[in-house]
């Protein structure tokens, strides 16, 4: 399982937890109706925390669909492998390379850490320090400009 997918369910786990923290703990005011709704939901602020939660571990968000054709097409301008019909894969290998680099600014291990990532079955190993490097470029470009 990805990093990324382990920090997103631990905030997910963590929130559930602290929502269901004061049912646990609290006892009923004497005065209270039984059954009857003490607070509104809370679901509305759940994705908004998970969103906060993830940007703060450094990934980014999903691209929008016209980002994400962009990124897409720059990858497979660099090598049609490096997708390989998996769109998806690609994009969250991506993802998980911004978040690598949001700490790391040496370029050279960026560059490695992408050539590890990026792999594909003819590619075991990676596409090259060159391909990774234009990897890197396509993704900082299109998923993570900031970083």
């Amino acid at each position: 399982m990805r990093t990324h997918h382990i920090t997103l369910l631990a905030a997910a786990g963590l929130l559930a937890l602290t929502g269901c923290s004061e049912a646990v703990t609290s006892k009923p005011k004497p005065d209270a109706k039984v059954g009857a709704p003490t607070s509104a939901p809370q679901s509305s602020t759940a994705p908004e925390a998970l969103s906060s939660a993830a940007a703060a571990a450094g990934i980014p968000p999903s691209p929008a669909p016209e980002q994400r054709t962009i990124y897409l097409a720059a990858l497979n301008k660099i090598d049609p492998e490096i997708v390989n019909g998996k769109d998806d894969k690609a994009i969250s290998r991506g993802l998980s390379q911004c978040q690598s680099m949001k700490d790391q600014k040496d370029p050279t291990k960026r560059v490695e850490s992408t050539n590890r990532r990026f792999i594909s079955p003819n590619h075991p190993d990676g596409f090259g320090p060159t391909k990774a490097a234009f990897i890197l470029a396509a993704v900082q470009t299109n998923l993570c400009p900031t970083y």
